[in-house]
């Protein structure tokens, strides 16, 4: 999802600037290396770009697949470092440029996971929870000095961390027709949401959790029978 969504801004003709583990090759934009637990890393990649972002899109993540009991603490506090630790540290690194500015806009990537709860993925759902809250609580806060802050929800997106469980067909098959759009969702339909966010149409919208799920959050009746 982080390069169809930069893959996008560029296209739409943003200046587009990524921070990952590894060093983006052959790519129209420019690639830092920076790890969101390590926040030195973050402060030498945002001195190397050498401007604060109109954009911050917080996009990194991970899930490791576990029910709560054979989950270990220490892979628990990873799950949460990466997924809200480090969303709130990247964020407050640039919120203070945005703020010193009177502009910015920052886009934390959460999930449906955070709002109907899924098992088997033990510190995801509190993790993604937690950044929907916290893109309230940063909305409030920073909201006053021009910065917006919102959140885009995906649901089931065939792509990225799930590219494993679509490889069975049954499992596309049953997840598709759970969905009202009967369609799984794309990496696209997320950067295009990130993108809208970010538009001028969107300037009132802030502390807003988008959800981009084709209605299967809401869709708990429909799947329950009558008779």
């Amino acid at each position: 999802m982080g390069a169809a969504i930069a893959r996008e801004a560029h296209d739409r003709g943003y200046e587009v600037a990524v921070i990952d583990l590894t060093a983006s090759k052959d790519v129209p934009w420019r690639s830092f290396i920076g790890d969101v637990t390590d926040e030195a890393s973050l402060i030498r990649a945002l001195d190397e770009l050498g401007a604060v972002p109109d954009l911050l899109v917080n996009n990194a993540g991970i899930v490791q697949f576990a029910p709560l009991l054979d989950t270990t603490t220490e892979s628990f506090a990873r799950t949460i470092a990466i997924n809200l630790t480090g969303a709130f540290t990247m964020a407050r690194l640039v919120a203070k440029g945005m703020v010193e500015r009177g502009s910015g806009h920052i886009v934390n990537v959460t999930s449906t996971a955070g709002i109907a709860t899924s098992p088997g993925v033990n510190a995801y759902v509190p993790a993604k929870r937690g950044l929907a809250g916290l893109t309230e609580l940063m909305a409030q806060e920073w909201g006053p000095s021009g910065v917006r802050i919102n959140a885009v929800a995906p649901g089931m997106i065939d792509g990225g961390m799930s590219t494993g469980i679509y490889k069975n067909d049954a499992a596309r098959k049953l997840r598709s027709s759970a969905v009202p759009s009967r369609r799984l969702g794309r990496e696209d339909d997320i950067a295009q949401a990130v993108m809208w966010l970010d538009s001028d149409g969107a300037s009132y919208i802030n502390g807003h959790e988008l959800v981009v799920d084709g209605g299967v959050t809401k869709a708990v009746m429909s799947l329950i029978p009558r008779d």
